[in-house]
């Protein structure tokens, strides 16, 4: 039978309710264990007499329920967890968000049922619903503040893979930030009642799964506008990027066979699943486990304190770390794209979220400690996730724990656990790693990272290849079972995973770093020469950038050129457009950075995935195939119009392209030329002597008439991404269809050569999409004729060295076998990895 146990700061409170539960088992016994007060007078609670409780509850091993009464009985709780050294019996324990009382009178009556421990915290949490339903007779929601017959009301559905889950919603809270309208949502598809649309915590609440459909009222006087907002978000799947994998990365996949922790000295490889490579390097030294232990601050005996300081305190907090997690962002958006800096806002809009902060408040101007009002208030918030039926929905409460225990060590003093990665040098082996843990991780003590789940394409393993950290993922919950300092060998190119290596697995693992490692000191020694063929033809090979530090990273590396400038970052968040004079100094300072090397630059693409806050655009049924690129530029000529001329005042004094986003047919390039010619009349100063036009291919349609765009630009770029998800109607990250977006599949390869072809002697044909950074791509796209890449700014150096062992010839062979080839995976076979010996 499942044990219960009781956490209160008062052991009265905790033995009268005891009696209460007692009363409705009629003569029947239940284990439940009190674990409340430091003793029979003194208010609080102890994590180690909490942790006697769990082992006495669970004396017959069927698992136990902890239910707590507020504040620091949370942390205390979650405390004694951690120092339970038995895996298994951590696993058993559930801490249940349920209120005391009534909760513990449903717990002990469903645990006599011989119910489970889920069963039983289930029942638990909803105990208060007959209240509630008495007290809410008159169908009147907490929330409701007006004349409903007033309202505006819509709906939408939800489209994003997992719901309306944190990133979503957080952009869906910053959407009507600014607008003067209560907004209000419900779930019609689970029939939930009303929450308002401003709190990041209460929007969880509602449970809202892929399909669902949401109802939408809004008063005041933009409440019209709101709901427009919101319905054109959610046009937008909620400007949420496609998931890569629907597996929720806190529970063991169940592709993973059990990995034997015990047979040392074997390599750990499965016939399916993982361990999974995440992050290329080899990696060797002690396990060093990420136990978390330390995520939670000790719990201290609480006493009232003056409101006004609570409340200066709590502030003060939140702002610290509200700081930490802005200065995370930033390093994130600079070191490895805009996009994943974006889950960072997830957090911010959590740390203002009203339903978190008011409530904390508010005990705080009742006497309570501030660090017990603001642990009572993250524990509500947690527990509104984490009564959700999606596993997915559910996990998100650890985020909301894990931001909470954050501020909770500013309130307490007490450490930062992120600190303590990788502070003992050597293999960090976790069950997975938040996106702040992952981007701040030491790289000079950490050799390689271990997570027992997680995947490739996961924000932390993202990250971490960013950090240059040698990383495998989806190894297995048995990973976690490694003893601390047992020797690891990692190779995160290849999956491989090895527990206490033998000397010749050791040295097997040293072999391949020193090649890898000669091998990129060798492209490194020649990366600012220039990239030709053994046959004479030189490629140019450049960067793409989205920043002026990305813009050093280049030049670093050894580009020869800015093959691509994602000029959208500086029309991004923010509420106006940047003026002429803004973009002119931005592109100078870039164009500064390459030292006289090309720079081109993109005009804005924004539209689909991106839109822009302060040029609202219409509802569109599929944004992806509506208004974006030049599309949306031409629909807005006066912001394409400034945007081009400042980049011909700055093309006069350095070599510059300028490159158009999406055409797909020649009027939009000719329409877009003549307001590019109204700019060069408007400076003043003629064309520009080294001035080039170019487009991109991103669309089948602009590659099969590449003979028609030909003439009128100087080059055409081919943007593989989008070509690739056009050409196969699928998108890469969709996880039904993710597989078929193959850039080598022989349909994107030939509508490649179409473009070379196309482009004849009028134009260079470049290459700018991801496709370019693989380096066993080369010598496909070289045969077929291109003769620009541009890569990551890191990958340059190895791209150049690809090229460099060509010869055209057999390249333009290889190339047409591939159009030829069946599918993507034939050409995958053709390929042979760089760094090895033909198969």
């Amino acid at each position: 039978m499942v044990g219960i146990v009781v956490v209160s700061h008062s052991r009265a409170l905790a033995r009268a309710a005891v009696d209460l539960a007692a009363q409705m088992l009629h003569g029947q016994h239940v284990r439940i264990v009190i674990a409340a007060g430091l003793d029979e007078e003194t208010f609080g609670t102890d994590a180690v007499q909490i942790h006697e409780a769990l082992l006495e509850a669970d004396q017959e091993g069927d698992g136990v329920v902890v239910l707590m009464d507020l504040g620091s009985a949370v942390l205390s709780a979650e405390l004694a967890l951690e120092l339970l050294e038995d895996d298994a019996a951590r696993q058993r324990v559930l801490l249940c968000p349920a209120p005391l009382v009534e909760g513990l009178v449903v717990a002990a009556v469903t645990a006599l049922s011989g119910a489970t421990g889920p069963e039983v915290a289930a029942e638990a949490l909803a105990a208060l619903a007959g209240k509630q339903s008495q007290l809410d007779h008159s169908g009147a929601d907490h929330y409701r503040e007006g004349d409903p017959a007033d309202a505006v009301t819509g709906r939408f559905q939800v489209t994003p893979a997992h719901g309306l889950h944190a990133r979503p919603a957080a952009r869906l809270v910053q959407r009507l930030q600014g607008i003067d309208a209560r907004v209000e949502l419900r779930n019609l598809t689970t029939h939930s009642g009303w929450v308002p649309a401003a709190s990041l915590s209460r929007l969880a609440t509602l449970g809202a799964l892929r399909n669902h459909d949401v109802e939408v009222r809004a008063n005041g006087p933009q409440a019209r506008q709101a709901l427009e907002e919101l319905q054109a978000l959610a046009r937008r799947n909620f400007d949420d990027p496609p998931s890569a994998g629907s597996r929720d990365p806190s529970q063991p996949s169940g592709d993973h066979t059990p990995i034997d922790a015990s047979s040392r000295g074997d390599l750990l490889a499965q016939a399916i699943g993982g361990p999974f490579p995440a992050s290329p390097g080899i990696g060797l030294g002690p396990a060093r486990l990420a136990t978390g232990r330390a995520a939670t601050p000790a719990a201290t005996v609480e006493t009232a304190e003056d409101p006004a300081e609570g409340r200066r305190r709590l502030d003060t907090a939140v702002a610290a770390v509200r700081a930490q997690v802005q200065d995370i962002r930033r390093r994130v958006a600079d070191d490895v794209s805009e996009a994943e800096a974006a889950i960072f806002d997830t957090h911010l809009a959590l740390l203002a979220d009203p339903e978190l902060l008011e409530p904390a408040r508010s005990r705080i101007a009742a006497g309570q400690a501030a660090s017990s009002a603001w642990a009572n208030a993250v524990s509500v918030a947690a527990a509104g996730y984490e009564s959700l039926a999606d596993p997915y929905l559910r996990a998100r409460s650890a985020d909301v724990r894990a931001l909470g225990n954050q501020v909770s060590r500013h309130l307490l003093t007490a450490s930062d656990p992120s600190d303590e990665l990788g502070e003992r040098g050597g293999v960090l082996v976790a069950a997975d790693l938040t996106p702040a843990q992952a981007a701040t991780l030491d790289v000079e003590r950490i050799a390689a990272v271990v997570l027992a789940f997680g995947s490739p394409t996961a924000h932390s393993a993202i990250l971490i290849r960013a950090r240059g950290i040698p990383a495998v993922v989806g190894a297995g919950a048995a990973v976690l079972g490694i003893a601390d300092g047992t020797p690891l060998a990692v190779d995160g190119t290849t999956g491989d995973l090895v527990i206490e290596p033998s000397e010749a697995v050791v040295a097997g693992f040293q072999a391949r770093a020193v090649a890898a490692q000669a091998r990129q000191q060798q492209a490194l020694a020649l990366a600012a020469a220039p990239a030709t063929t053994r046959d004479g033809v030189q490629v140019l090979v450049g960067a793409n950038i989205g920043s002026i530090e990305d813009a050093r990273d280049a030049m670093a590396a050894g580009a020869d050129l800015i093959g691509l400038v994602r000029t959208e970052f500086l029309f991004l968040g923010r509420a106006k457009a940047p003026d002429v004079q803004e973009q002119e100094s931005v592109y100078r300072a870039l164009a500064e950075t390459m030292a006289g090397r090309r720079v081109t630059l993109r005009t804005f693409d924004v539209g689909g995935d991106k839109p822009l806050p302060y040029l609202p655009q219409a509802i569109e049924a599929n944004p992806f195939l509506g208004s974006r690129g030049i599309r949306f530029a031409l629909q807005h000529p006066e912001l394409l119009a400034d945007q081009l001329l400042a980049m011909v005042r700055v093309a006069h004094d350095v070599p510059l392209s300028v490159m158009f986003p999406m055409v797909s047919t020649l009027d939009e390039l000719l329409q877009a030329r003549r307001i590019l010619d109204d700019a060069i009349t408007l400076a003043g100063r003629g064309r520009p002597a080294e001035f080039q036009v170019g487009i991109m291919i991103e669309v089948p349609a602009a590659a099969l008439r590449a003979a028609t765009f030909a003439p009128h630009v100087d080059f055409l770029s081919i943007g593989t991404n989008d070509l690739t998800q056009y050409t196969l109607a699928a998108e890469r990250g969709n996880d039904a269809v993710g597989p078929l977006a193959d850039p080598l599949d022989p349909a994107v390869l030939r509508l490649v050569e179409a473009t070379c072809r196309g482009a004849g002697a009028h134009a260079t044909v470049a290459v700018c999409g991801e496709l370019a950074s693989d380096e066993r791509a080369a010598a496909v796209l070289v045969g077929l004729g291109v003769r620009e890449l541009s890569v990551t700014p890191h990958a340059v150096p190895g791209v150049k060295q690809a090229v460099r062992a060509l010869l055209c010839s057999e390249a333009a062979a290889l190339a047409a076998r591939t159009l030829d080839a069946p599918s993507a995976d034939a050409v995958h076979r053709l390929l042979r990895p760089p760094g090895r010996p033909d198969s």
